[in-house]
């Protein structure tokens, strides 16, 4: 079969389309970006009052250590501390979990395992020790 140039303009033209088409109908059922943040507004007007528990995080050499094991995720404190903490999974917003925090005779709080997945977590740890505020962030990896 013989074909003129005019065929394949309009047989390439439609390949063309029906590909952009693809990519439509691709786009608009994806799943929404994990690194877009919907409230970024409010944290915005937060990034002050947070940069300032941050720095006191720095000030009091008041870092938490943390230690993970197969059953728990261990935080030590300087001091007897209460608060919460925010385990963020950046890959998946519904995974995210807020637990209450309260540190024993030792200043630890140990956070359960169970129901957390395995893999790459934020944690978000504001608490109050000693009548100050603080808020530090650190990434672990559950095994």
């Amino acid at each position: 079969m013989k074909w003129n140039w005019g065929t394949k303009l309009v047989i390439g033209m439609l390949c063309f389309m029906s590909f952009i088409i693809v990519l439509a109908i691709k786009m608009f059922n994806s799943s929404p970006d994990a690194l877009v943040d919907n409230d970024y507004y409010e944290k915005g007007l937060n990034y002050d009052k947070e940069y300032q528990l941050k720095e006191q995080v720095k000030t009091d050499h008041a870092k938490p250590e943390i230690q993970v094991s197969s059953e728990a995720i261990i935080l030590t404190f300087k001091a007897n501390a209460e608060g919460k903490v925010n385990l963020v999974r950046t890959a998946d917003k519904r995974m995210d979990k807020l637990i209450q925090i309260n540190t024993d005779e030792q200043h630890r709080v140990a956070i359960p395992l169970t129901g957390i997945a395995k893999g790459h977590w934020k944690l978000i740890i504001n608490w109050k020790s000693a009548g100050k505020f603080y808020l530090d962030e650190q990434e672990v990896i559950i095994e």
